[in-house]
């Protein structure tokens, strides 16, 4: 199959037409290049809440509100391009109220039978937290496609390897990402790549993109697309299957085949995912060694 993982700007948008042309055509741009599976990132759809204006766009909690309203019609683009267009997609996550009006880091995903499904975030980052608001949402699913297995882990959960392991039956593992600086840029990619490693899979990680100074919440975004595997047997020796230019809006591209995730399971040169449950009762045996 081909992966394609967006670095995706944000817009301020005047219409709901300019939102659909702009999605069709990232959409068409992808399938055109032979993807089956488009990855877009977190907050990608924070730009929803400009269709109320820029006051509504700015403020952190009335935009969430906003968002809401819109996406059950995002909801049905997303769907419908899907269908059309006979791919998978991850669309961009949204703040989307929830349970007691404490809002929940939502992520869709669509296939091209019309089916749809949804991943909350898991683990809130500080800011997220407050002033933000955002709360945990439902667990962690794993969703069984034509595609293979497929996990989600929005951007922070992917810093985290027991979130990981929850879906250690995953051939493939996606990571929307919002990150603000270089450094968050980093720890996300290097979270994916640590869990391409100890689940011996393929994670694809996309990212939003430049400046949106009509949010307080993603006014400057810095990331890239990139899609990565245990460096290992039927893999690059860096892991690294494909790499996005930071900051540069657009597609990044990979091809992976499910038979090279078995193999390297069962005969690659180490066996990181076979070998998890042996670090209990390996770690439970540290002493305090004092050194004079």
């Amino acid at each position: 199959m081909k992966i394609a993982t967006a670095a995706y700007p944000l817009d301020a948008l005047h219409s709901w037409a300019q939102y659909e042309d702009k999605l069709s055509h990232w959409v068409a741009e992808a399938a055109g290049q032979g993807a089956d599976l488009l990855v877009f990132p977190e907050y990608g759809a924070m730009e929803l809440a400009t269709l109320d204006g820029a006051e509504v766009a700015g403020d952190l909690h009335r935009s969430v509100r906003a968002i809401t309203a819109h996406m059950e019609a995002a909801n049905q683009l997303h769907r419908r391009l899907a269908r059309d267009y006979n791919v998978h997609i991850l669309g961009g996550s949204a703040p989307l109220a929830g349970l007691q009006d404490m809002p929940v880091n939502r992520a869709h995903f669509f296939t091209p039978g019309g089916a749809m499904a949804h991943q909350d975030k898991q683990i809130m980052t500080p800011w997220e937290r407050d002033p933000w608001g955002i709360a945990p949402g439902a667990p962690l699913q794993l969703f069984e496609t034509a595609l293979g297995k497929i996990g989600i882990l929005i951007c922070y959960d992917s810093e985290f390897p027991l979130l990981a392991r929850a879906l250690a039956e995953a051939d493939l593992i996606l990571v929307p990402s919002c990150t603000e600086t270089l450094r968050g840029y980093w720890r996300v990619r290097i979270g994916a790549m640590a869990r391409a490693l100890e689940g011996q899979c393929v994670t694809a990680m996309a990212s939003l993109v430049g400046a949106a100074d009509w949010s307080e919440a993603v006014d400057v975004s810095t990331g890239a697309g990139g899609v990565f595997g245990p460096p290992d047997t039927g893999f690059p020796e860096t892991g690294v299957l494909a790499a996005g230019t930071l900051n540069a809006p657009g597609w990044t591209y990979a091809e992976i085949d499910l038979a090279d995730i078995s193999r390297v399971r069962r005969d690659g040169a180490v066996r990181n995912r076979s070998h998890w449950e042996e670090q209990a009762a390996r770690a439970g045996l540290v002493t305090n060694v004092m050194l004079q």
